[in-house]
C-alpha cells in the first residue's frame, strides 16, 4: 500500500529546479529558445548572473536547503568567456560542490553544469528537458523530507 502512494507521489511530482545562466551566453540561449518557440520544460525558474563564476558555492547549497530539486549552472563554452576565465573558475567550483553535495547525502546529480552559447537555442532547450527529466527520475529533494519544507 505505501509502495502505491509512494508511486502516485512520484507520478505527480513537480521539479523546482533554479537555473543560473550566463547573460551573455546561455541567457541569450534561453531567448533564443523561447523566440523559437521550442518545446522547454517549465521546472526551471531562470536566475541571470552575468558569469558563471559568480554563482559560488554558498549560493547552491543554499538554493537546496530552500527547497529547490535541482541546479543547473550554464554559461559559456571554455575559451569564450566575456570576462576571460570566469567558466573554468566555474568549472573547478562544481567539481568541489558535487563531492560536498555527496558529503551532505544529496545525489551529486542534482547539479549539473553546461556550457551552452547565444546561437545554441536547441542545445538550451535539450540541456534543460533532459536535466527536468533527470531530476524527476531522481524524485524530491531529500533534504525537503528532513526539514519538513
Amino acid at each position: 500500500m505505501q509502495e502505491k502512494m509512494e508511486n502516485q507521489e512520484l507520478d505527480q511530482f513537480k521539479p523546482k529546479i533554479v537555473g543560473f545562466l550566463c547573460n551573455w551566453c546561455t541567457y541569450a540561449a534561453a531567448d533564443l529558445a523561447g523566440s523559437s518557440k521550442m518545446e522547454i520544460d517549465p521546472a526551471l525558474t531562470v536566475i541571470r548572473v552575468m558569469c558563471s563564476s559568480r554563482v559560488d558555492h554558498n549560493l547552491v547549497l543554499t538554493t537546496f536547503f530552500s527547497g529547490a530539486d535541482g541546479v543547473l549552472i550554464a554559461g559559456c563554452h571554455p575559451g569564450d568567456c566575456h570576462y576571460g576565465a570566469g567558466n573554468y573558475y566555474a568549472r573547478r567550483r562544481y567539481a568541489l560542490l558535487k563531492k560536498v553535495m555527496e558529503s551532505l547525502g544529496l545525489e551529486s546529480e542534482r547539479l549539473k553544469l553546461s556550457w551552452i552559447s547565444a546561437a545554441e537555442g536547441n542545445r538550451y532547450a535539450e540541456v534543460v528537458n533532459s536535466f527536468s527529466e533527470k531530476i524527476r527520475q531522481l524524485g524530491p529533494n531529500p533534504i525537503n523530507k528532513m526539514s519538513g519544507l
